[in-house]
């Protein structure tokens, strides 16, 4: 069953915690499709009323903030081990390549890293309990995670909400052909930049095999 067609089997009541707590899971470091149950929601609330839109921003806004915070208090107590032990139970997310990206993003970026890596699923996950395992200042990393979870949760709800407005009024004027149509843009287009991005990363890992080793130096 799709997961828009489950959510709508449930009351509103349920939909809002069901949100809050997904994306808080996954922002505090449990590898969980916080994104998909976010814009399945949104585009409910925009097809039935019984779901109020800015309660479900404010709920994944919560969500978001809550486990983030809650990731980096679990990431500064645990340190670097919590990291490995994370890599035995999660490999495919928290590998030593995932994680070293990760680092390198908070130690080029810092507070902007937490900001922006709401907008990224990768960083998503890593933000809170990497912020707490590299000590970054806790001011810093709740003032980006406050904005960060903002823009992220309730600008996500809002452009769904929105979309799903004019979306079902146009396909209500257009029929059915709409909805092909759209679908076959976004695959599209999932799959051009799916393809660019293996691209870049098969020319970064060129650049890095050609690169030159370090001459020792004698004393």
């Amino acid at each position: 069953m799709h997961v828009q067609e489950w959510l709508e089997t449930i009351p509103a009541i349920a939909v809002y915690i069901l949100v809050g707590v997904v994306i808080g899971l996954e922002s505090l470091g449990i590898p969980l499709p916080g994104e998909i149950v976010l814009v399945s929601s949104a585009l409910l609330a925009s097809q039935h009323g019984d779901i109020n839109p800015w309660v479900l921003g404010a709920c994944a806004t919560a969500g978001a903030i809550i486990g983030d915070s809650i990731g980096y208090a679990i990431g500064r107590r645990g340190g670097r081990p919590l990291l490995a032990w994370l890599g035995g139970k999660f490999p495919k997310h928290f590998s030593e390549a995932n994680i070293g990206l990760a680092e390198r993003s908070f130690q080029k970026w810092g507070m902007w890293a937490v900001f922006f890596g709401r907008f990224v699923a990768l960083l998503r996950i890593f933000a809170g309990p990497l912020a707490g395992v590299l000590h970054m200042p806790y001011w810093k990393f709740l003032v980006a995670n406050v904005f960060g979870g903002i823009l992220w949760a309730g600008g996500t709800t809002a452009v769904i909400y929105s979309v799903g407005i004019v979306a079902e009024a146009w396909l209500k004027r257009f029929s059915w052909l709409g909805l092909v149509l759209a679908v076959l843009i976004g695959v599209a287009s999932m799959l051009i930049i799916k393809n660019r991005a293996k691209k870049a990363a098969a020319e970064r890992s060129e650049a890095a095999e050609s690169a030159p080793e370090p001459v020792a130096v004698a004393d």
